[in-house]
């Protein structure tokens, strides 16, 4: 049973000069199975688009490779252009049947790419455009040039970067003003780290993508359950409540298609961990 009380209670931060609550909501689940085509039901995954919003989720996030094509559709033709929502995709990646993932930084790919992106959300200016994976095979500063292009072109407002290593942040910010990092990163796979806090020190917004991933917590479900256990709550929802204490800059994307798992997420947003819990939850990977 929904809760109409229930509303997103993250802190805010700035992304691109629009504040946006740090707790956001990722759309790939909205596609169907391994991210390619629609999903069984197209009404129902935008009812949960629909739930979101009225959760006071104000950021959401997505990419043209979701579907492909399929995620972005949807957010357009349920959210569309709305002043209270910021919407972010991303561009770089190519998709095949066998649910590949395949890396396309080709600028003229790009700049192809983004009028796609554009026509999909319905709008004239995407939020936060980023790039979803450095091409090894294209120089990383042509990208992210063709970004910073459509950033000039009134196209793109915020540039974002995904999967990248401090080397890499540290190459785009010669030459874009850089609003977020998105890279993996949650209570069990702590890999990035290191571009957590190179984010930190430049105030970049950090959106770590698998938030909740199963297999993570499993790793460190002991102490999770136990602290789960105090507060009568999930071990998603703690992770969750960490990730938004680990640092004002980390802005968690769970996603689901799940309208019960949706609100689940947005509870965890009011649920204040100790300073203890948090020290403890952060000591595990060390």
């Amino acid at each position: 049973m929904s809760d109409d009380t229930l509303t997103n209670e993250s802190d805010t931060f700035e992304i691109g000069g629009t504040s946006v609550h740090r707790l956001g909501f990722g759309a790939m689940r909205l596609c169907g199975g391994a991210i390619i085509g629609p999903p069984d039901d197209e009404e129902h995954a935008r009812k949960v688009l629909e739930r979101a919003v009225e959760l006071g989720i104000d950021f959401v996030d997505t990419a043209d490779s979701y579907g492909p094509g399929v995620s972005e559709r949807l957010i357009g033709e349920t959210i569309g252009d709305r002043d209270d929502v910021l919407v972010a995709t991303k561009a770089g990646l190519l998709r095949n049947r066998e649910g590949d993932w395949i890396a396309h930084g080709k600028p003229e790919y790009i700049r192809n790419q983004v009028l796609v992106s554009l026509d999909r959300l319905r709008t004239e200016t995407i939020d936060l455009y980023q790039i979803h994976r450095p091409d090894p095979d294209v120089p990383f500063e042509d990208s992210v040039a063709t970004f910073a292009e459509l950033q000039d072109d009134g196209l793109v407002d915020a540039i974002g970067l995904s999967n990248v290593s401090v080397d890499q942040l540290e190459t785009a910010r010669e030459h874009v003003d850089v609003a977020t990092v998105q890279n993996r990163y949650n209570v069990g796979d702590r890999s990035n780290a290191a571009v957590l806090e190179a984010c930190e020190d430049h105030g970049i917004g950090f959106i770590p993508w698998a938030p909740i991933d199963a297999d993570d917590l499993a790793a460190h479900g002991g102490l999770i359950d136990t602290i789960a256990a105090n507060y009568d709550v999930t071990r998603r929802q703690v992770a969750l409540a960490w990730l938004l204490e680990r640092s004002p800059v980390t802005c968690p994307i769970p996603g689901t298609s799940d309208p019960a798992h949706l609100e689940a997420n947005v509870a965890a947003s009011r649920l204040s961990l100790s300073d203890d819990e948090i020290q403890r939850l952060t000591d595990t990977a060390r």
